[in-house]
């Protein structure tokens, strides 16, 4: 069902872009990167925490880490990560899935600046065999993200 609120997003905020399924697990980013050729940081990992009392979404580069410093000094708080229940009741997708498209709750989204390093990404879409290709900005632009710098990269961005 998952995916279908993905699709149905799609449709109405840019019916130019397609979900690929595949018949492999893509629940990891290793995973993901092996199922779609691409590179692991090409991964648009999202990311469920809390920070204080409140419940948000960072999607970030897959060879990203979060750097809990940075997030406390940009967001103001410590980050923790949710418990799957509750990414399912907030979001609507499993996690291995999570997307910041079609979710059953608004959330505030940000997106690392990790994502930059690249010209197309590639976001879960809602089911962990499920994605899209898109370009960083245009994901930042579909769901109202603000760009905010909490993650390290092991290797040199652009």
């Amino acid at each position: 069902m998952t995916v279908e609120t993905v699709r149905a997003f799609l449709a109405a905020h840019a019916p130019d872009i397609s979900v690929v399924e595949l018949a492999a697990s893509t629940a990891t980013v290793e995973m993901a990167a092996a199922g779609h050729g691409v590179a692991p940081g090409q991964i648009a990992k999202t990311l469920s925490l809390r920070v204080k009392d409140r419940a948000l979404l960072i999607v970030a580069a897959g060879d990203a880490r979060l750097n809990n410093r940075k997030v406390k000094d940009v967001l103001g708080g410590k980050p923790r990560m949710l418990g799957a229940e509750e990414v399912v009741t907030l979001t609507g997708h499993p996690v291995g899935g999570v997307c910041p498209f079609g979710l059953a709750t608004p959330l505030p989204v940000y997106c690392d600046l990790s994502l930059k390093a690249f010209d197309e990404v590639v976001p879960a879409a809602g089911s962990t065999n499920s994605a899209l290709r898109i370009g960083p900005d245009r994901l930042a632009a579909l769901v109202g993200a603000q760009w905010i710098d909490v993650c390290d990269r092991s290797t040199a961005c652009a």
